[in-house]
């Protein structure tokens, strides 16, 4: 394929980042789009370390910390000791914070129902394959670029 059709695919890529974006402004206004974030990967993964949360969002384990903090102190989500390593502790869910999450997430879903009406089944289910599929190819550890082109 010819490096055309990637810069293409970048651009598409910029796009629904920005999508991304607008959709995060129908998250309550107490709720950072980051912290939404952390409340998702909690649900679907379940409780965790947050070392485990850092490398899950790939990000600095100091932000996650301030997410985490966040959500603690509006009682979104709780830590609580590791019994496997006391040094830790796990995070989880609190009900509220789960009573959150439905919330938002139901909002976004109806959002996306309206604006992909007029999509067949089959395409939704299609763009859900494809965006699969590109994540599990452009997950890897973060790496410096080797040739940089002058």
């Amino acid at each position: 394929m010819e490096q055309a059709t990637y810069r293409d695919l970048m651009h598409r890529l910029s796009e629904v980042w920005a999508v991304k974006k607008g959709l995060a402004r129908n998250l309550p206004p107490d709720l950072p789009a980051g912290s939404a974030s952390v409340l998702g990967l909690l649900s679907r993964h379940g409780e965790m370390t947050i070392s485990e949360l850092t490398d899950l969002l790939a990000i600095d384990i100091s932000v996650t910390s301030r997410h985490v903090s966040y959500l603690a102190d509006r009682g979104w989500l709780e830590r609580s000791p590791n019994p496997a390593d006391g040094r830790s502790r796990l995070l989880r869910l609190t009900d509220s914070g789960r009573d959150l999450l439905t919330g938002f997430s139901d909002d976004i879903a109806d959002l996306l129902a309206e604006r992909l009406g007029d999509w067949s089944d089959e395409e939704v289910h299609e763009l859900i394959r494809l965006m699969h599929k590109l994540h599990d190819s452009l997950v890897c550890p973060a790496q410096p670029l080797t040739h940089v082109r002058s």
